[in-house]
């Protein structure tokens, strides 16, 4: 279950997104204070941070920079009724993942918080594997195909791929079959039949972040 901290000086509005989140299947937690929610972030890791721009004890964009400061690839959304083009900018800039301004719907609140779940889960795959290599394969439009496709997990020979690929040119599959293989990402078993890698998989896994990050 994913943590997530609200942190905003109107009791309504916390007790409000608590409720929305609990109901939504994440663990959330309150602070009505910039300098409380800096206490709770030194004791506890979480995934999320909802945090109002304007408190009356420590401006937003200070607590921002130190939850940052604490714990560096925490993501934090700021929530805010002050709108404004400087201000977002100013908040992205210091590295909040997003902004929301109110009133805001429920529905694209819970849309941002998954969102910034899936960057964190992207930022973890990458670091595990080869960023060039990853890169690379998601390039090319029939690497990323050829990737989607072994994704069933079922072997599959040179010209099955040729076949569902619905490419005539079967040496141009080959060459991204060899390319893929070079790379880590794809394997080739004795009977000739191509299969994802571990690596692979965290490539597919990295591209349907990708796809569903960019689609909404």
């Amino acid at each position: 279950m994913k943590n997530i901290l609200i942190v905003d000086d109107d009791r309504w509005v916390r007790t409000s997104l608590s409720e929305v989140l609990e109901n939504a299947g994440y663990h959330a937690e309150n602070a009505d204070s910039g300098r409380e929610a800096i206490k709770k972030i030194s004791d506890k890791d979480f995934d999320v941070v909802l945090l109002d721009l304007v408190m009356p004890d420590v401006d937003g964009i200070e607590v921002l920079t130190e939850l940052k400061r604490y714990r560096p690839g925490i993501k934090v959304i700021i929530i805010t009724g002050f709108a404004t083009i400087d201000s977002a900018v100013g908040a992205i800039k210091k590295g909040a993942s997003d902004y929301i301004a109110k009133p805001y719907k429920i529905d694209e609140l819970l849309t941002t918080i998954k969102r910034v779940i899936e960057e964190t889960r992207f930022e973890q795959d990458t670091k595990k594997i080869n960023l060039e290599y990853a890169l690379f394969s998601l390039s090319n439009p029939i690497r990323r195909n050829i990737v989607k496709l072994l994704s069933t997990g079922l072997n599959k020979h040179l010209m099955e791929i040729v076949k569902e690929l619905g490419i005539e040119d079967h040496t141009k599959v080959a060459f991204h079959l060899r390319a893929l293989k070079a790379s880590g990402i794809i394997k080739k078993s004795s009977g000739r039949s191509y299969s994802l890698t571990n690596s692979g998989e965290k490539v597919l896994n990295s591209l349907k972040v990708m796809e569903n990050y960019f689609s909404e």
